[in-house]
């Protein structure tokens, strides 16, 4: 398959639009998830029903007044996606969202077919669970908004922050068999932020057998839509890199199998990137001290 298959290019906010990326799931060629990014000036507003689907409206960066049944509420602190943790919004199906931008807002939808009964929630920067994975120059931030646990019917989203110069997804992992607990067949989306101008990043796509084998270049706010196979990230030096994974499959699990040529990587693991975490409190304390405050 090309690489347009896989890779999806935004559109520039410069450009005045309110729709920045658009994959409904029969464009995108799948069976599970419709992505969205979206930009309202301040003022602006959008509704989301969900009628047959479930959803989760990531704010990326701005603040809005929102309500999805439990009356208005202003969310949002971060800027952008380098400022801070976020505010995301699950929906379940049957479930109507109203959005008015108080700044100039940016989020993410993702939808995916459910019928099931479940509570909307609000999933603010406090309940966002941040860690650390991997090691040397294969360090980066987990933020966990709506991991397995997490009460919902399909859906399952994670941010994922990498300093400059280091891999991601790494040791590289699949997720396209059914074969629980071990795997489990997931379709994956990859939204990335770049936090300067010009940065890029490398995601490798490939299968071990050698059916695929391709590498694409990503900018600020392109996709990658991960169908199968293995698919690592590496961050260009001089450039931290943040993305968006969106998760659905044949169970709600993140069970996976990482290449066996690679795993041995692990054992050179000394210690954690100094430079992690990227965001949240105690990367502003770090900040701080740093600038002398």
């Amino acid at each position: 398959m090309p690489s347009h298959d896989f890779l999806m290019h935004s559109r520039s906010a410069a450009e005045g639009v309110d729709e920045l990326l658009s994959l409904p799931r029969e464009a995108a060629g799948w069976d599970w998830m419709s992505f969205f990014v979206r930009r309202l000036a301040p003022g602006g507003s959008y509704i989301l029903l969900s009628h047959s689907e479930e959803a989760v409206i990531v704010f990326l960066g701005g603040k809005c007044v929102a309500d999805w049944g439990a009356g208005k509420q202003v969310i949002g602190e971060r800027e952008n996606v380098f400022d801070g943790l976020p505010y995301a919004i699950y929906l379940p199906a049957g479930t109507q969202l109203q959005l008015k931008a108080e700044t100039i807002c940016e989020f993410a939808e993702c939808r995916v077919p459910s019928t099931a009964r479940h509570e909307p929630r609000l999933i603010r920067p406090q309940d966002a669970k941040a860690s650390l994975r991997g090691g040397g120059n294969a360090s980066r931030q987990i933020v966990d908004l709506m991991p397995p646990t997490f009460d919902a019917d399909k859906l399952m989203v994670v941010e994922v922050y990498t300093p400059s110069g280091n891999w991601s997804s790494f040791p590289p992992h699949k997720h396209d068999v059914h074969n629980p607990p071990g795997e489990v067949d997931l379709d994956e989306i990859y939204y990335y932020r770049i936090d300067r101008p010009g940065g890029y990043a490398h995601q490798r796509l490939y299968t071990r057998d050698g059916r695929r084998d391709l590498t694409v270049t990503v900018h600020d706010g392109d996709a990658v839509l991960v169908r199968d196979g293995f698919h690592p990230v590496v961050a260009g030096h001089g450039y931290n890199v943040y993305y968006l994974n969106c998760l659905a499959g044949s169970a709600r699990l993140l069970s996976n199998t990482e290449d066996p040529d690679h795993v041995w990587v692990r054992s050179t693991w000394s210690q954690v990137d100094p430079r992690l975490p990227l965001v949240g409190p105690e990367a502003s304390s770090k900040k701080n001290r740093a600038m002398g405050h």
